[in-house]
């Protein structure tokens, strides 16, 4: 039988990149991945691909924020521009040493390193867009994330696995199966222009007329298990509370609530993080909206205080300020794209064109 990290991996390499022979591989993680990072090279190898590591070690992330001046925290390294700009796969895996290390760290310092990076991110969006650039992002279980989200390190490497349907015999036909399945909600939705999202503490309302809903099935984000969209620029009105915590480089920002005009944010609040949240809303870009999303997996179970699952959490929405995404039309750009999430089991409604799609946590069409 197959080891966990032998599937994790063929998961990886060949539903959610896709590799192909010839490609240059960049796979960026800490150390604690390395059984991972070994069946991964070992596929790629495989493949025929030519893949790479830039691993991360315990504490460098600290180092640098306490120690770097202004000038160095705005550069951002040539061989990782190089990569962005070349490369034709990048795989970033997850693999946390110590979720609270930049908690503390000056929210002011977090905004310059993060209008650094904008042309990074710029590049990625649209060379994926432009179907040049293959990516993903997954998680590989440490005992800190464990520990973040309340678990033994055994509970969440259940959680994880099962997240990603690796406790399948064939993970790859199953994202397949949830794939074919999720299509029909984004048909449903492509046909439709104006939609709302009402819940407690909810009212905001968007167009999507000449954008695109697409299903998120796993050949990104790992795992994955949403429909998303990019609203128009200019369209979206309203406001709207974040029930869950946001996260940003390390730090919480709780309670959110936004107020929303011709899609630029007039009015924001937190009760925890508000400095982080002043910060980050001084960002070019970052007052307007680059995602509306449903998460749609019903085997994430918990939130975990990692968006990169919490986002895909049945049951709920997420909206992201700042970069939009291309693959769905969106034309916003920003140094950032941050997801906030909420909850609609109570009472939640999504409509489309008018009509109830969407129900206490769930699709009803």
């Amino acid at each position: 039988m197959k080891s966990i990290y032998e599937k994790y991996a063929g998961l990886l390499v060949h539903h959610s990149l896709r590799l192909k022979k010839g490609d240059k591989f960049l796979i960026m993680s800490t150390y604690l991945a390395e059984d991972l990072l070994k069946e991964i090279c070992r596929e790629a190898l495989v493949v025929g691909a030519f893949p790479e590591l830039r691993v991360n070690i315990n504490g460098s992330n600290k180092i640098f924020y306490d120690y770097a001046k202004n000038e160095q925290l705005k550069y951002v390294s040539p061989i990782i521009k190089y990569a962005f700009k070349n490369y034709d796969t990048l795989l970033t895996i997850l693999a946390p040493f110590n979720l609270k290390e930049l908690e503390n760290v000056d929210p002011a310092k977090k905004q310059i390193v993060s209008l650094g990076q904008a042309g990074l991110i710029k590049t990625e969006m649209k060379r994926a867009a432009a179907g040049k650039l293959n990516w993903s992002l997954c998680v590989f279980p440490t005992d800190a994330a464990a520990q973040e989200c309340g678990m033994s390190k055994s509970e969440y490497e259940e959680f994880v696995y099962s997240a990603c349907f690796l406790n399948k015999n064939d993970p790859i036909a199953e994202w397949q199966r949830f794939e074919k399945k999720q299509q029909r909600i984004v048909n449903f939705l492509n046909r439709r222009k104006n939609i709302n999202f009402k819940g407690n503490d909810i009212d905001i309302s968007f167009s999507t007329n000449g954008r695109k809903w697409i299903n998120g099935n796993g050949t990104k984000n790992m795992p994955c298990g949403e429909v998303f969209t990019a609203p128009v620029d200019d369209s979206v009105n309203g406001k709207v509370r974040f029930s869950y915590p946001g996260f940003f480089l390390g730090q919480e920002i709780e309670d959110i609530s936004l107020e929303v005009k011709e899609g630029l944010v007039i009015k924001w609040d937190a009760k925890k993080g508000k400095s982080l949240l002043d910060k980050l809303m001084e960002i070019p870009g970052a007052r307007r909206f680059g995602e509306a999303a449903v998460g749609t997996n019903t085997g994430i179970k918990k939130f975990t205080k990692n968006m990169l699952f919490d986002e895909k959490l049945a049951g709920t929405i997420h909206m992201a300020l700042g970069a939009a995404i291309p693959e769905a039309g969106g034309k916003n750009e920003s140094a950032i794209h941050w997801d906030m999430l909420a909850d609609m089991h109570d009472g939640g409604e999504i409509y489309a064109d008018e009509t109830l799609v969407y129900k206490n946590g769930r699709f009803i069409i």
